[in-house]
């Protein structure tokens, strides 16, 4: 189902995707993250919040777990369609497993309908790169002002947004995390070395715009800029699996389970409760 491609010296990383695969087979399909990007999801439940000050057209979505907190943070970075319910329903799904979850808007609160809007949209936000980063920033900054975070934010991005993911992890303010979902990468050790924390990704084997050898000399420049990495290629999907399970032609929700449950331990290691033990110690 899946091959693995990661840093040779990081052995946790071998139990912890063993793990992943036993829990994967046992989580039941009522998992409020597989409902939710299977299109099982209910009506958004959180609320939009301006977090940037720069454009008063951006309107992020803001996903809280129930309590106090505090609480560990993902910005959720959309594909190329924009801001829409999936990645709301994902962010409220976020929230459920514990984690504040902003949704960013990069594109002033419009979305695409058609191939030709989306792609035009991607265009335009590429067109300025430093935008981009500042809005993340400003995500960045927002989550820590407003909200009762631990201080600890990772993100997460599909396609358009899978890039832009590890964009701002090369330019962006500091922060914990970084998972890609078949995202555009990059293979060059130098560009990548101020990247100081583990990377997550997942590609699919049949994906056409982001190819298997692309994603093994993504991995191969990382392990030579000594990134800890976790990254899967799963057979026998193709490009955005894991957001709309439903639009494979075959049975995707295997894999994406599988994908899920590695990204819950990621989570933990880099901004969850095993990031604030080690810290501790």
């Amino acid at each position: 189902m899946t091959r693995v491609l990661m840093h040779p010296l990081i052995g946790t990383l071998l139990l912890a995707a063993a793990l992943a695969t036993a829990q994967a087979e046992q989580r039941p399909a009522g998992d409020v993250m597989m409902q939710a990007i299977s299109g099982g999801a209910g009506d958004p439940k959180g609320r939009h919040v301006a977090y940037d000050e720069a454009s008063e057209a951006t309107r992020g979505y803001l996903a809280m777990p129930e309590g106090d907190g505090p609480f560990p943070a993902v910005i959720l970075i959309h594909e190329w369609n924009g801001l829409v319910d999936r990645i709301r329903q994902t962010a409220d799904a976020f929230a459920e497993h514990g984690y504040i979850a902003l949704a960013a808007d990069l594109y002033g609160g419009r979305t695409g309908s058609s191939r030709e809007e989306n792609i035009a949209l991607v265009r335009e936000a590429r067109s300025d790169e430093a935008a981009i980063i500042d809005n993340l920033d400003a995500a960045v900054e927002w989550l820590k002002t407003n909200t009762p975070t631990t201080g600890r934010i990772a993100t997460v991005g599909w396609c358009f947004g899978g890039g832009v993911a590890l964009s701002y992890a090369l330019g962006g303010q500091h922060h914990d995390g970084t998972a890609i979902f078949y995202g555009s990468l990059i293979d060059d050790p130098e560009r990548m070395a101020g990247i100081h924390h583990e990377v997550y990704g997942t590609f699919a084997e049949e994906d056409t715009g982001i190819p298997v050898d692309e994603v093994e000399a993504f991995v191969t420049a990382m392990r030579a800029a000594g990134i800890e990495n976790d990254v899967h290629i799963y057979d026998a999907v193709d490009h955005g699996f894991w957001l709309y399970t439903e639009r494979d032609t075959r049975d995707a929700r295997p894999a994406a389970a599988h994908a899920w449950e590695r990204l819950r331990l990621y989570l933990d290691r880099t901004i969850g409760a095993e990031a604030t033990d080690t810290e501790e110690e």
